[in-house]
Formats: structure tokens, C-alpha cells, sequence
């Protein structure tokens, strides 16, 4: 049985095969594989018996279920007009500087993805950033090299 298969039968065994199950699947795979491809949306539909269509519509409304390869750290910066007031343009300019890349692109080394996403629950605590799914709060452009720097050196 494929990888694919088995994270699929076994969150079928959790959740059953109803669409409530699909959120957990996705979840699963972009866990395991870092994003869905259309083969894996494919698949998951056939197992489910409901549309491609259905579960790309789902996979690609939700900003956390990536449809497109990304680096292993995906950071997203938060795009409110809370995190703009706070600084987050000084702070976001250091991550491009630091990492050579724009919003949307990714490191050549494949280590880096870097996102703008709506707001992520920290608002009174901005700027903020997620990486995979740890929280940084009260960036500033000094906060976000020491942060960037341990992930370049001692993460594999």
C-alpha cells in the first residue's frame, strides 16, 4: 500500500468515510508531505466518493493546506493592519533581505517559503510570524535575524 494510502485508511478509520473526514486527510498529508498535490486530491476523492473538484474547492479556500510544493519551513507574516502599524514592513524586509526572496517565493535550497496570510490570532502581540507552526510575536527586524539565524544554522 502507498504512503498516501495508508494516511488516507487511516484517518478513514478515525473519521470515517463521510466529508467530514476530509479536512483530517488533508491535514494529514500536507503534515506528512508539506502540501497536496492534484494526484493526492485525486486520490482522496476517489476514497471519499466525492468530487476532485470538492476537495481541491476545500483544500485551496483554506490558506494552511498548501497545493503548491513549499520549502520545509513555511513562514507566513501576518498581512493585518494591526501587524502594518506595528512594524511589520521593517520586519518583513529583513526576511526578504535575510532569505532572497519575495512574498510567494521559495529559497533555492528549498528551506524556505515565504507567505503573507491573514490575520493568525496574535494581533495584540504583532508583528507576528508562523514558521510550520510555531508563533513568534513582537518581531522586530533585530528578533526576526536571531530567529531566521537558528533556523538556518541548527535545523535540518
Amino acid at each position: 500500500m502507498s504512503e498516501l494510502k495508508t494516511v488516507i485508511s487511516d484517518q478513514i478509520k478515525k473519521h470515517g468515510k463521510g466529508r467530514d473526514a476530509l479536512m483530517p486527510i488533508l491535514q494529514s498529508i500536507v503534515e506528512k508531505n508539506n502540501y497536496l498535490t492534484n494526484e493526492n486530491m485525486v486520490e482522496i476523492a476517489k476514497e471519499l466518493d466525492i468530487s476532485a473538484a470538492d476537495v481541491y474547492g476545500t483544500a485551496s479556500f483554506y490558506s494552511f493546506l498548501e497545493t503548491e510544493e513549499r520549502g520545509r519551513y513555511v513562514i507566513r507574516i501576518c498581512k493585518s493592519i494591526t501587524c502594518d502599524m506595528k512594524g511589520k514592513g521593517k520586519v518583513l524586509r529583513t526576511i526578504q533581505d535575510m532569505l532572497k526572496i519575495k512574498i510567494g517565493e521559495t529559497t533555492q535550497n528549498k528551506k524556505f517559503s515565504l507567505l503573507e496570510t491573514n490575520c493568525i490570532g496574535l494581533c495584540d502581540q504583532g508583528p507576528a510570524m508562523l514558521i510550520n507552526d510555531d508563533f513568534y510575536n513582537h518581531l522586530t527586524p533585530e528578533k526576526v535575524r536571531e530567529v531566521l539565524v537558528d533556523y538556518i544554522r541548527n535545523k535540518n
